[in-house]
């Protein structure tokens, strides 16, 4: 079976597993900028399956995917707000640090060391797949957003982030949260494998998903936190596509 994962890409990530859960850590970018992933992702989940948030366990009954687990900083919220969830990884150490936290936490979460490919071979299907900060790391990322979409159900919803490429993206997301600030170790990311947002509409379009709506993740440097924009997709940015039904 052809598989999209990228050894290199890999290897970085399992040097840094130990500190998924270290606010202060190597994953800190991660920790800050949580609050609005998971704001954009539960309330596109909320809208497109007819969920009220504020209720108790509002997304019982939704089989998710999160692809690129790592540690379960999605995986657990998923968890706690109802819905059946499966957390993967391509890194093999994440998987026991994610079951120990989730453990400690009291969740209930199926974590698996595997490949979106692997598990769309094996016929898997969900009502949401997350992909967040995965497919500018993958070596296919049309390939891999295939697999994707094959995991989807019917009418299913795709959230996808990923990063911008541009001269801002390259002194932001790697001069500054690699060499300045030190968020990130040095090499976590390559400037030539980040992708535009018409890129990205573009690759999962081929791949037979309909994007729906886009949305950039901003940092102020003033207030120290991050906020969603409707404008602003120079940096981070998420995605929301559907497959037809």
């Amino acid at each position: 079976m052809t598989t999209t994962v990228d050894a290199s890409e890999i290897a970085k990530f399992e040097a840094m597993a130990a500190e998924w859960w270290d606010p202060t850590g190597k994953f800190k970018p991660l920790h800050m900028m949580n609050p609005v992933r998971l704001d954009y992702i539960t309330t596109q989940i909320a809208g497109e399956f007819d969920r009220q948030l504020g209720t108790d366990q509002p997304f019982k009954g939704l089989r998710i995917l999160d692809i690129g687990c790592g540690g379960g900083l999605l995986c657990e919220p998923m968890a706690r707000l109802g819905a059946e969830i499966v957390g993967v990884d391509a890194a093999a150490r994440n998987i026991p640090v994610a079951e120990t936290h989730a453990a400690q936490s009291g969740l209930q979460i199926d974590y698996r060391h595997t490949t979106a490919e692997a598990m769309a071979a094996d016929g898997e299907q969900f009502d949401v797949v997350l992909n967040m900060e995965v497919v500018e790391h993958v070596a296919d990322p049309l390939a891999y957003l295939n697999a994707c979409r094959q995991l989807l159900k019917p009418g299913g919803l795709h959230l996808c982030s990923t990063i911008n490429r541009n001269p801002k993206s390259f002194a932001m997301a790697i001069v500054g949260a690699e060499y300045v600030m030190r968020w990130l170790p040095k090499g976590t990311h390559e400037w030539s494998k980040f992708i535009t947002p018409d890129e990205l509409y573009d690759l999962m379009r081929k791949a037979g998903l309909d994007p729906v709506d886009r949305k950039g993740y901003v940092f102020n440097p003033i207030t120290w936190k991050w906020s969603i924009s409707d404008r602003d997709l120079s940096v981070n940015y998420v995605t929301a596509a559907l497959k037809p039904a």
